[in-house]
């Protein structure tokens, strides 16, 4: 009876709303009295909070006042909704906007009551478990809510699972969804994809992308997702192809800017790509991707406080996006600020505690601040966890030549080389040449000819050390032919075999470092 006597009004309000036009749509929804005419009321004041809230902050100066500007509404909305509240005359949509105020007024706890209650209410409204799930920081805290009982959950789990990097229950959930009947369902195959990506395991996303391109061609959500992808594999046309189409598409889509922006950075045209960055951000202010982006263009450009500015924003929209707290690091890298550093890989390295460049990013930290011990742990823990960049063993071993700890850097290139070889790359690799360098010497020193012999002679394949291991050749013949003999004392482990001019290495596991604790 209520929603029909507003009517005529929640037409009209609507109609305005749609428009933008936020405080004429509440204006006239003053004195209605039902509960859909009562939210869209309160919602209009709160997005016409907002939308002044962005204007002012285009107006301001600098990212210090950007940081002051308030939504002013969000005091008064809270106050009106908290007694609709206690007198329980909120609905599922009702409750969403109170839960949304209280986010936005960084009550956070009282902010995620209200929010699985809404969930409660209305199980079948995303938005509240969308909010619900950005709260949420860890897995102990998702035991002690109460979620409703329903299929929504399953979904609402595998979501939260994919943004915790708990990234093989998700799949589990997702799997199982699949089974209970949305096998054809787009949504989970992206978010499968999405999966995929956030342990890199690159190829397999890749794939999952372009079948789900085939299957639904027009889509757009989480394309910027594949451009990412399709940038770090270095695909140019394959990541043009997909600009374009989607520019066909909608232009005017934050995705679309993002896989434009990602294009040119692909091309090295940082100031373009910036460009596109930030067309995506007038899009929507909230969207983390775009944010992070801009603070890599940034970084590229060399304007450190922009990238600083940018990565703190993609932060305030997401505290789990480590990319974001990665990039503070680096900056403040640049800037030569190792304790900033530290607190910022600190904080990634928490969210992703098996990323071995969050290891060897807090590996180099402690070594600048002289905290050697902490640097050993992170190195040797960043190879245990599968080393992606193929260096942390390079850099355990310097440590332990700084601290003439001989044998056991010994080892440690011993390992390197092993690696290097047994993944069958290209042995250009930078810090190839270092490791044959400094085994030549260190065999040289232990008397252990043949072994010294055969390093030399690999050192003489690679440009910076080909005239060291000549001169280190020439030692070793002289000392052979004044008759000194081969040492028989240094334990057999460190033997590099002859074998090693064919390509093969030792099979030496490095002995582990005794850690106390696999995390600094």
């Amino acid at each position: 009876q209520e929603d029909a006597r507003d009517l005529d009004a929640y037409t009209l309000a609507k109609s305005y709303f749609d428009l933008k036009e936020y405080d004429r749509a509440a204006y006239f929804l003053r004195g209605c009295k039902s509960q859909k005419a009562y939210f869209l009321y309160m919602y209009s004041r709160y997005l016409s909070g907002e939308k002044k809230k962005d204007d002012e902050t285009v107006d301001s100066l600098g990212p210090l006042e950007k940081g002051q500007v308030k939504n002013e509404a969000l005091r008064e909305l809270r106050v009106e909704l908290s007694k609709k509240h206690k007198a329980r005359e909120l609905d599922g949509f009702g409750l969403y906007l109170y839960g949304v105020v209280l986010r936005k007024l960084d009550l956070v706890k009282e902010a995620i009551d209200v929010f699985v209650e809404a969930a409660h209410v209305l199980p079948l409204h995303w938005g509240a478990w969308l909010e619900l799930c950005n709260l949420i920081t860890d897995k102990e805290m998702l035991k002690f809510l109460s979620l409703p009982d329903t299929w929504m959950k399953e979904f609402f789990l595998a979501h939260i699972y994919t943004e915790l990097q708990l990234i093989e229950e998700a799949l589990q959930k997702y799997q199982s969804l699949i089974d209970a009947g949305f096998s054809k369902s787009t949504y989970i195959i992206s978010q499968i994809a999405v999966a995929y990506h956030n342990i890199r395991d690159i190829d397999k996303a890749l794939s999952i992308f372009n079948e789900l391109r085939k299957q639904d061609p027009y889509r757009i959500e989480n394309m910027d997702t594949f451009s990412n992808l399709l940038y770090v594999r270095s695909m140019k046309p394959e990541l043009s192809y997909l600009a374009h189409n989607l520019c066909e598409i909608d232009k005017y889509r934050v995705e679309t800017c993002c896989v434009i922006g990602n294009y040119y950075s692909l091309r090295s045209q940082h100031e373009k790509a910036a460009l596109y960055f930030q067309r995506a951000l007038k899009l929507n202010p909230r969207y983390l991707g775009a944010w992070t982006l801009m603070g890599h263009e940034y970084m590229e450009m060399k304007n450190t406080s922009a990238a600083i500015q940018a990565y703190r924003h993609a932060i305030e929209v997401n505290k789990r996006d480590y990319r974001a707290w990665y990039g503070l690091g680096q900056t403040y890298e640049i800037l030569k600020m190792p304790f900033y550093c530290l607190y910022y890989y600190r904080r990634a390295h928490q969210l992703r505690p098996n990323d071995s460049r969050m290891l060897v990013a807090l590996g180099e930290c402690y070594e600048k601040l002289n905290q050697l011990v902490e640097a050993k742990k992170c190195y040797w823990r960043a190879y245990a966890v599968g080393d992606v960049e193929k260096m942390a063993l390079v850099k355990l071993a310097k440590l332990h030549e700084q601290l003439n700890e001989s044998e056991q850097a010994a080892q440690c290139y011993i390992k390197y080389i092993q690696d290097i070889y047994s993944c069958g790359e290209i042995v250009e690799h930078l810090e190839v040449s270092t490791a044959f360098r400094y085994l030549a010497q260190y065999y040289f020193k232990c008397k252990l000819w043949d072994e010294a012999s055969a390093c030399a002679q690999k050192c003489c394949a690679f440009n910076d050390t080909r005239e060291e291991g000549k001169a280190l050749l020439r030692q070793i013949l002289q000392l052979r032919n004044q008759g000194e003999t081969s040492s028989t004392e240094i334990a057999a482990p460190f033997f590099l075999p002859a074998s090693l001019s064919a390509n093969s290495t030792p099979t030496r596991r490095v002995s582990p470092l005794n850690l106390s604790s696999v995390t600094p």
